[in-house]
């Protein structure tokens, strides 16, 4: 009898053990003034209280490049990235001297925007005003960095040709706010919160990118698409802008075992609607659009989710 109760014992502890064990996954954001911070927050506590057994924990990072490097080099296991920097890395292009072939979409998320800022004193009012300007493009490692390279290029523009910062959103308004800066590229979901601080206590002006422009963007760059901020986004600002934007993805390292992202695949989209309280930007976020500009392929645990629901999940070699 001692013995039988033992093995119980020995077997309720076990079950105890493996009910209570869980699997830790990081989620690589952004810097806290833009919208990757907060919305990443939003799906790690999302995952985290509807997957007992996975604690998933949002990481501030240095956005799109350094996200991608992470998970190119197995440092993390999930991201938000851009589109066509995802690209990028998985075709070892542009600022990626080498393919990961291991970083996997789980969903596109919603549309950047390129938002280029400009002090109203500046009398920037369209991107051919820039040369001879003080221009912040980005920082070093920077989905910004990356994109306003593939702008300046098709405008013909080098560096060289104004006088250029490398900083991230924070210190690009910050500066802004000193004085220092007469313009500032910003690619992310609208409204940005370092923008709207930047709007409250000084005169801004939203860059326009014209139709010739837009249409050279997108025929050498197909992630390019054309979009249009509202009127009212930020105080002040009140015509719609005309500028075009990029896609933002969540991805995840390969090597993640499919079961794991099918089930944070689901928890995620059958409880969307707790993420639009936390960010304006988070009700752009449906499923309905969660494989349109997929530019890496999709994992195999996402996919299964996707195919129950009746969709279909694009192929991607």
């Amino acid at each position: 009898m001692r013995k039988i109760l033992a093995v119980a014992l020995v077997l309720v502890f076990a079950l105890a053990g493996v009910a209570s064990a869980q699997t830790f996954v990081s989620l690589a954001t952004g810097g806290t003034g833009g919208t990757y911070y907060p919305i990443g927050g939003g799906m790690a506590d999302i995952i985290s209280r509807n997957l007992p057994d996975v604690q998933m924990t949002a990481e501030t990072g240095n956005a799109s490049v350094a996200n991608l490097n992470l998970i190119g080099t197995n440092q993390i296991e999930m991201a938000l990235v851009q589109n066509d920097v995802a690209y990028f890395a998985y075709n070892g292009q542009m600022m990626f001297d080498k393919a990961y072939k291991n970083v996997m979409t789980v969903a596109v998320l919603y549309p950047e925007t390129i938002q280029v800022i400009a002090m109203k004193k500046s009398g920037v009012k369209k991107i051919t005003d820039l040369p001879g300007k003080r221009v912040s493009v980005g920082a070093p490692g920077s989905g910004v960095l990356a994109d306003v390279q593939l702008i300046f290029r098709v405008l013909g523009y080098k560096f060289g040709d104004m006088n250029t910062d490398f900083l991230d959103f924070n210190n690009t308004a910050q500066r802004m706010k000193d004085g220092q800066i007469d313009v500032g590229f910003v690619v992310a979901g609208y409204p940005t919160a370092s923008i709207m601080d930047l709007a409250t206590l000084h005169d801004i002006t939203l860059v326009e990118f014209d139709e010739e422009l837009i249409d050279k963007l997108h025929s050498e760059y197909p992630f390019f698409v054309k979009h249009v901020i509202p009127a009212g986004t930020y105080k002040g600002v009140d015509k719609d802008t005309t500028t075009v934007a990029v896609q933002a993805m969540w991805v995840c390292d390969a090597g993640l075992s499919d079961d794991l992202v099918y089930r944070i695949t689901k928890a995620f989209w059958e409880n969307v609607e707790d993420l639009y309280q936390v960010h304006a930007r988070a009700r752009q976020i449906t499923l309905d659009t969660a494989l349109e500009g997929v530019s890496v392929p999709v994992h195999p645990g996402a996919a299964k989710y996707y195919k129950e629901v009746g969709m279909e999940v694009p192929v991607i070699d």
